[in-house]
């Protein structure tokens, strides 16, 4: 008979279940890769996914629209990386979705290293509308590759004895793939950003920019690709079902032009897409 969990344990799966709530309400795409991934991983991955979601919400809209100020919406932001970071060295916090978030950097090695760029990137938000392609490239490397490279850490060292640092490929991939995620948002964002947030990420101003800034997607996401195999395998194909669905995003950009809609990858289109990334074991060639 299977006892219940009491004590820290309940709290430590309550925690867990928060924060699959979070990427369930938001990103349907990533909870369903996320059910691809082996049990090993999987919570690990939405406690990642839960924390960086929140401090999005901070500067990204919600914040504003409860009152905070710019000051406000900074104090809020610092103060849950003190908390993030504090809770990593106790073990506990009061926050379900920072609890979660420690436990895994805590087992799996991620570090203020990590932490530190994108909390810096989502302070970015609060005072910098326009982007040249330094500042973008400053961006991206703390809001999303960072991020690919939380998952990397989680993906080699989740329940293992200590943390070791991952095969410098897989380092290369993790961060060209989260940059090919984040592009890929800006991309279907971009009146959105621009109208209702007065941000320019990509400096887009030309037919000859948007080009260029796709070209680079695949290239993301091509290099990424190469390195999904050296994964381990309950990884393998949650990660390369989440390639190929921005892969799929970045062709019905280069398709549909300028959006005058945010693009979206129809229900059936994306459950033929899991069904394929299960079968084959392997991201798709991005341009197929």
């Amino acid at each position: 008979m299977t006892s219940e969990p009491t004590g820290l344990s309940l709290y430590d799966h309550t925690s867990a279940q928060a924060s699959a709530v979070v990427i369930s309400a938001y990103s349907t795409s990533f909870a369903l890769a996320c059910r691809m991934l082996g049990p090993r991983v999987r919570n690990h991955v939405r406690a990642i996914y839960a924390l960086v979601r929140v401090a999005d919400e901070i500067v990204d809209g919600p914040g504003a629209e409860a009152g905070l100020s710019q000051e406000a919406q900074r104090d809020v932001l610092d103060q849950l990386e003190a908390e993030t970071l504090a809770a990593i060295d106790r073990g506990f916090s009061s926050n379900l979705i920072v609890h979660a978030f420690a436990r895994t950097a805590r087992e799996c090695g991620i570090g203020i290293e990590q932490i530190a760029p994108f909390f810096a990137s989502m302070r970015t938000d609060i005072t910098t509308d326009e982007h040249d392609d330094l500042s973008h490239d400053t961006y991206v490397y703390g809001s999303a590759e960072v991020v690919g490279l939380m998952c990397v850490y989680v993906f080699v060292n989740a329940g293992a004895v200590r943390p070791v640092a991952p095969a410098t490929e897989l380092i290369t991939g993790a961060r060209r793939l989260g940059a090919a995620f984040q592009d890929v948002n800006f991309m279907r964002d971009i009146e959105h950003d621009q109208s209702a947030l007065g941000r320019n990420y990509l400096a887009i101003t030309e037919p000859a920019d948007r080009e260029r800034a796709l070209d680079r997607i695949d290239a993301d996401l091509s290099a990424a690709a190469a390195v999904i195999s050296l994964l381990p395998p309950d990884c393998r194909r949650a990660v390369s079902l989440a390639h190929d669905l921005f892969a799929e995003l970045s062709q019905r950009l280069r398709k549909e032009g300028p959006p005058v809609r945010r693009v979206r990858i129809p229900d059936g289109r994306k459950a033929t897409i899991a069904a394929q990334a299960w079968l084959r074991r392997g991201p798709r060639s991005v341009n197929s």
